[in-house]
Formats: C-alpha cells, structure tokens, sequence
C-alpha cells in the first residue's frame, strides 16, 4: 500500500525503462479493446451474493468495477442514500499500519468516515489494490500482437507478382489474370504465337516475382498460437481454471488437478479477503453479503488419468 508522489520528469524516465518512449504501446484501440475484454473476463470468476436490491443493474457494475479497478471501497449507511458504497481515499493508521479514515469525495456527498465506527472497507486484495496492473499487463501484449497478426494475415494475399516490360507484355499478363478469376480451372495459349519480346532486348519481357514457398513465410498460425497462450496464462492469473492446450497426449489428472489449482490460487485469496471484510460489513450493515468463485473446480481423486 506504498505510493510514492512523483513528479512529471521521475514519472517519464521510469516508463521510459519500462517501454521505450518511440512504443506507444498503450495509447491506441487495440490495448483499449483488451483492457475491456479482459476486464469482463476477469469479473467472471468473482460472484457477489446477496447484495442489497438497490445495488441491482448499473449500481453492481460500478462496484465491481471500483474493486477491479482501485481494489477497494466504503461502505456505509447514509441517511439521504441509504446503504451506499463509495471509492474513496485513505488516511491515517492504527497499531498495525491499517488506514483509521475514509474520505468521499463524490461531487453529491463530501464526507470523512471513521473506519469500524461510521463505515467499513471492502476490499478485493490484502494489500489494498485491484488488479489492474494484471489486465493492463496482459492487454499491452495482446495489442502488440495484434499488428503481427494483421500484419500477417496481409502479408498472405500477395501470391503473384509479376512484371512486364511492354504494353503487350502486360496486357498478356492481364488477360491470363482475368481467365482465371474467372474461375476457368486452366488457361491454355496457342504456343505457336511467341510471346511478346521486348524490342531492345529480345528477350522475353515477363517477370515472374511471386513467392514460391508462401506457406514457409507465413506466421499466422504460430501468432494465434502465441494469443491463445497469453489468454491462457491471463487465464490462470486471475482464476479461469485452464489445462494447457499445447499438450496432446494423456494428461495424468495429477497434472491436470495441480494447474487447476495454480490457476486459483490468487483469486481464492480476493475471495477470501472480501469475505473477511463483508464478516464486518454485515454486521455494520445488516446484510449478509458474501463472495463466491464462479469456476470451483471439481478435484479428481489422485492417480488417474484424465484426456484433453
């Protein structure tokens, strides 16, 4: 729970060791697209239950979002809003270095709660953040593969490449060309006529560019690969249960139970602490509110196998 006031030259020459200042990896729609998409498949793996009815609809999407996005919220009752829920900032601490104060500023409701006493805080992870810095990690990989693979996919229409030297060299080409997109299964010419010469040279004026090998220079298949992987492991940091695909025999369940298990551990700790705070929050509140993980996997007895 350590920030550090930086100002504008310290801030840039930590992002610049982080990525250099010509990549402008996170100024673009292709990162705005991931943080969103990841965003959402990471509030999948956290249900909260029981929530109060006025928190239905758009409310319960601004909460889920103040927990991803800050890691924690207020709670409260007030008398104008009822039981609310705010982002905040905090101030001072106790014995144990825990923050004493939560200070609202909502342009709607200006107030300074005193934690345990006027209010209590939610929070998604022990140390008090969310888990932005996870979707913005992996959305900043994911926009920069993005390119490659536009890139790539490109790269594959450009199958024939052919120069002429003449007029009547080209217009051969062109005609070739148009029979068969025509969708003729061959193209047949009268050997008899020559083809065109160029007139200095006398020699043949067409040039055949075209790749031979297109399939050896084609990277589509492994950037896909490469995508499917970086979703697997964002997967895994923020509680999907995932096998790795890339594995094609037999997976003993073993393995199969002990990636599972990686792949929960860090949002059974998010559960676990909001939980530990609603213990608080219900008491202060008189709800019963709880966190649930939408993906408990069921465990196989030790020693079998198990198939992709």
């Amino acid at each position: 729970m350590s920030y550090y006031p930086l100002n504008y030259d310290k801030i840039n020459m930590l992002a610049g060791h982080y990525t250099p200042s010509p990549v402008k990896i996170g100024n673009n729609q292709a990162f705005d697209y991931w943080v969103r998409s990841l965003f959402q498949r990471a509030q999948s793996v956290i249900k909260i239950e029981d929530l109060p009815e006025e928190w239905d609809g758009s409310v319960k999407d601004f909460l889920y979002y103040c927990l991803f996005r800050f890691g924690y919220v207020a709670m409260f009752n007030n008398r104008k809003y009822g039981k609310c829920f705010q982002p905040c900032g905090l101030n001072g601490f106790d014995f144990y270095y825990q923050p004493t104060r939560a200070i609202i500023t909502n342009p709607k409701l200006k107030v300074d709660l005193k934690i345990h006493k006027e209010c209590e805080i939610l929070k998604l992870t022990p140390d008090y953040l969310g888990i932005w810095d996870i979707i913005e990690r992996y959305a900043e990989k994911l926009s920069t593969l993005d390119p490659a693979l536009n890139m790539a996919l490109i790269n594959s229409k450009y199958s024939l490449i052919m120069g002429a030297s003449t007029k009547a060299g080209s217009k051969f080409l062109e005609k070739v060309i148009d029979k068969i997109n025509e969708g003729n299964p061959a193209v047949i010419f009268d050997t008899s006529v020559q083809l065109p010469k160029d007139p200095v040279t006398k020699e043949d004026c067409i040039t055949d560019l075209s790749r031979k090998d297109i399939k050896s220079t084609y990277l589509g298949t492994e950037l896909l690969q490469d995508l499917a992987t970086i979703l697997n492991n964002f997967d895994s940091e923020v509680g999907i249960p995932t096998i790795p695909y890339q594995k094609k025999e037999r997976m003993v369940t073993d393995e199969a139970q002990s990636k599972i298990v990686d792949s929960t551990s860090r949002s059974l700790i998010w559960i676990d602490t909001m939980n530990e705070s609603f213990k608080l929050i219900n008491k202060m509140l008189g709800t019963n509110m709880k966190a649930v993980h939408n993906y408990v996997p069921e465990l196989a007895p030790v020693g079998g196998e198990t198939n992709e």
